[in-house]
């Protein structure tokens, strides 16, 4: 999941600390160094984009991935639909994740093996990733309900995902210029 890193139009909490521009330059770079990070033969790599038509466009994105639409909504509307944008098991993941790796993912894509959901927590109370094994066939309600950007974001969208559930590692996201120390 991305954003065109458009000065005050991505990482704008991390912006007031740091300035628009800087929050943007560091965005851009963060995810390009996710996207190298996670390429692994063993998963596709797929970007879900917004905006849907700045995103397709953008030379800001590895040309060789695939894109697709984040579409409208809120966050789990977006989510929910990117999800089911794919066939198999899939993880989304954050885009603001430093310490996201190889490892991670694999840990995400075993833990489908023995549950129907996998979720990574955040230290802040929300999620880096989120997985099902059946996006196909979300359930309905997925997130409903769920306070984004919220330290009970986690608490808010686990009785929303089907059971079983799996967790990994907690990991660290970058809101706030204290994030990135």
């Amino acid at each position: 999941m991305v954003k065109e890193p458009h000065p005050g139009r991505v990482k704008t909490r991390l912006g007031r600390d740091i300035g628009m521009v800087t929050a943007a330059w560091w965005y851009r770079h963060q995810v390009r160094s996710v996207l190298r990070r996670l390429r692994d033969p063993r998963w596709q790599l797929v970007v879900a984009v917004t905006p849907d038509s700045e995103g397709f466009m953008s030379r800001v994105w590895p040309p060789d991935l695939p894109r697709i639409p984040q579409g409208s909504g809120d966050l789990g509307e977006r989510m929910t639909r990117a999800l089911g944008a794919t066939p198999g098991p899939t993880l989304l993941i954050g885009s603001d994740i430093p310490g996201v790796d190889r490892q991670h993912v694999a840990a995400g894509f075993s833990a489908l093996g023995r549950a129907r959901s996998v979720i990574g927590p955040a230290d802040d109370g929300g999620f880096w990733m989120i997985g099902l094994l059946h996006p196909q066939r979300p359930p309905k309600g997925l997130f409903r309900g769920t306070r984004w950007s919220h330290s009970e974001t986690l608490a808010d969208a686990l009785p929303t995902l089907p059971r079983p559930i799996a967790m990994v590692d907690a990991l660290a996201d970058v809101d706030t210029a204290a994030d990135l120390r």
